[in-house]
Order: C-alpha cells, then structure tokens, then sequence
C-alpha cells in the first residue's frame, strides 16, 4: 500500500469531502438509515458499538450515531478524523474520532459489535498482505458473532469495461458550482488504477464575488486495487469470517454493493 500517497490524498481532501456530494447532509442521514437496517436485520434491533474504520470526515459515522449507536471513528488521515470530530460536536453527537492505520487499529480485542468500511476505502490497500492484514485486524476488534461490512465499487463490471473517467457530478451551495469528476489511468495488470480527482470552482479574488467565467481547478491523485467481488471474499474467509456474502444497492438501500461477513 501506498500509505503516504492515500493519507496525504484524504489530508488535502478533507476541507472538500462534502462537496463530492450534491447534498451531503442527504447523504450523510441516508447512508446512516442504510447501514443501520444491515446491523439490524443481522443483529437484531439494539444499540451497538460499532467502528468505523475508515471514517474520513465521517459521512457513515455520523449516520450511524444519529441513529443511536455508539461509534468510534479511525482514520488514516488525521485531517479527517479530525473533522469528523468537529461535524459530529457541531451536531451534538457522540464520536470519538481518530488517526489510525486499518492495518493496526490501536482499539482492544472483541470492543465492538460492528466494524464498517464503506465508500471505497479498503481497495487503497494494493497488495492481498495488505487487505488480509486489515481484514485480519477488524477481525480482532470484533466480538464473536460481530459484524463487518464493507462497501466497494462495483468492480466486476468496471475491470470489464475499464473506463476512463466519470461523468462529472454539480453541487450547487452558498460558495456556487463546484464540478467534480475522475481520470482513471488503469495499470497493465487490469486491476489497479491510477485517479486523478478533478474539482472546479468558480475562481474569486479575495473579497469579490465568484467570477462566473474563471474557474479555480484542483487535482488530487490517488491509486486504488479494484478488487473482484470473489477476490474480497476470499481474503475475508482467510482472515477468519464466515457467512461471506455480496448484496446489491437495491437490496440495501445503499449506494455501493456491500459485502457482509461475522466473527
């Protein structure tokens, strides 16, 4: 893994995260309904003690606290967890956010009921030694008959197609436009991909209004493993789970396939 070049990536990315989203208080309440019908149906109707362990600015974490669990939030990149942490006093809820590698959670064995990874997060891991390892990790933070879930792109389907770039996607607020969208430079191997994150603005000079005919255009780059759905479930299996299985979006209500799995 390149573990600099991903936690940099979120460090510079964290003022901005929101703005992927064309409404990320939308997102951040309907991903939270999403994930909690998951624990729910596995686990049964309850408050649990869940980590996510990858929670950036913490668009899954606060869901989940709003929906009354208690919640721990790692990160590789402090910036993030840090601002999880202000979003989530900002909204009076309980977060204890912070830096941590998934590969070595500093948490103790059997703390949680819950692990999430959602949003991508574990294909920054680019070997199968760094994915069993981490896999391996929420393993240990889990109790018996706990919960993993993980959500990734839909990767059989782009390793077949291989595309290029994404469509760009507009989110409209207070600050104006902001355009985002992807370059992907695939490797030869088929599954690695290297991103170029694209994001406009309108450009402005300090104390004037945004002009509507200059934009201001950053470029993050970041490199992803876009792994098949079988080859996730094996590493899951071989650090431990049982009960591997793969769900769609319009079974979960959330926007990524997910793939579930206990302790």
């Amino acid at each position: 893994m390149r573990t600099p070049t991903a936690r940099y990536f979120y460090d510079d990315l964290a003022a901005d995260y929101d703005l992927l989203y064309a409404d990320w208080e939308a997102s951040v309440a309907r991903q939270g309904i999403a994930l909690d019908d998951r624990v729910t149906r596995a686990l049964g109707p309850g408050t649990y003690d869940v980590l996510d362990c990858a929670c950036g600015i913490g668009t899954q974490a606060l869901g989940l606290a709003a929906r009354g669990h208690r919640v721990t939030g790692t990160d590789l990149s402090p910036v993030a967890a840090a601002r999880a942490a202000h979003e989530a006093a900002a909204r009076g809820l309980e977060l204890a956010a912070a830096a941590a590698d998934m590969r070595a959670l500093p948490l103790r064995d059997g703390a949680f009921d819950v692990v999430v990874c959602a949003d991508n997060s574990l294909p920054h891991l680019l070997t199968p030694e760094d994915v069993r390892t981490a896999l391996a990790e929420t393993y240990r933070v889990l109790r018996p008959g706990g919960l993993l879930l993980v959500t990734t792109r839909p990767y059989d389907e782009l390793r077949r197609e291989r595309p290029l770039a994404t469509p760009p996607a507009v989110r409209t607020g207070p600050e104006g436009r902001t355009i985002t969208f992807q370059l992907w430079h695939w490797h030869d191997d088929g599954e690695r991909y290297d991103l170029e994150l694209f994001q406009l603005r309108p450009d402005t000079d300090e104390g004037a209004a945004p002009a509507p005919d200059h934009w201001a255009t950053t470029v993050r780059r970041a490199t992803y493993w876009a792994l098949s759905r079988r080859q996730l479930a094996e590493l899951a299996m071989e650090a431990g789970f049982h009960s591997v299985d793969w769900q769609d979006p319009e079974h979960t209500g959330f926007f990524q396939p997910m793939l579930t799995a206990r302790r």
